[in-house]
């Protein structure tokens, strides 16, 4: 038998914020649970320590939600069918991708937070934001979209080289996608080339977006273990109250 978890300690109350607007009619005293995210590209390791986490903290007495991209009963498989044909155009893409997140905030995560419970999120508007960028759409433009976004209580953005990305890609999957690869960029005709220079692009746009946000970077090359008990200590810390993956929010 594995040894068994420490107990996760009781998650002490913290102030909850949207970057923006936020949604009309809720009251941010109500959401006592803890939102944490854990950013990264495809292939950096994100749905594993997630499940990892979730194992962790519910053996240890804490209900948990697990959210992220396309996820929404809304519209999530209308999103993955637009995407098929690989002809989206950036601002159809961007509001595709802006409802799946509003109806997962309204209806799975707030009320999940009210509840008291831990959400996961397998990435955020981080990496929404980021791809939007990278494909010429404006800040500010882009912010104001994701205005109704809670900040998280912790971010966590898993860094991998790109060329460790194909590396597990293939691994896993023995090809690459069209859209993680930056294809509708035209960056390259090589689609190799293409994922490293678009991966290298989302890279360098989050390393920007964390001197805004102050989400912590991990280095997420390491070993399953390693970057697990790394993830693990600081979302104790979060938990205890001494922390914060966010401090900051969108600059004015």
């Amino acid at each position: 038998m594995l040894p068994s978890e420490p107990n996760v300690l009781v998650p002490a109350p913290a102030a909850k914020r949207f970057y923006g607007h936020g949604i009309p009619g809720i009251d941010l005293k109500e959401l006592t649970g803890k939102l944490i995210v854990i950013e990264g590209a495809d292939g950096s390791g994100r749905s594993t320590q997630i499940r990892r986490l979730v194992n962790w903290l519910e053996t240890s007495g804490h209900g948990t939600v697990q959210v992220g991209l396309k996820r929404s009963s809304l519209i999530s498989e209308e999103l993955e069918r637009a995407k098929e044909g690989n002809i989206l155009c950036t601002t159809t893409l961007s509001l595709f991708y802006a409802t799946d997140f509003a109806d997962q905030m309204e209806n799975i995560i707030i009320p999940a937070l009210k509840s008291g419970r831990m959400v996961l999120a397998d990435r955020y508007i981080y990496t929404l934001m980021v791809r939007d960028i990278v494909r010429g759409q404006e800040k500010n433009w882009v912010k104001n979209l994701y205005g109704l976004a809670l900040a998280p209580d912790a971010v966590f953005y898993l860094n991998v080289p790109p060329e460790e990305l194909i590396r597990r890609s293939f691994a896993k999957d023995q090809a690459l996608d069209y859209w993680e690869s930056g294809m509708d960029l035209g960056l390259s005709r090589d689609m190799f080339d293409s994922f490293l220079k678009y991966q290298d692009l989302i890279r360098n746009h989050f390393m920007q977006l964390q001197k805004e946000f102050g989400f912590q970077i991990i280095d997420g090359s390491r070993n399953e273990d390693e970057v697990y008990q790394t993830l693990k200590a600081q979302v104790t810390t979060v938990l205890s109250g001494n922390g914060n993956g966010t401090d900051h929010g969108y600059e004015t």
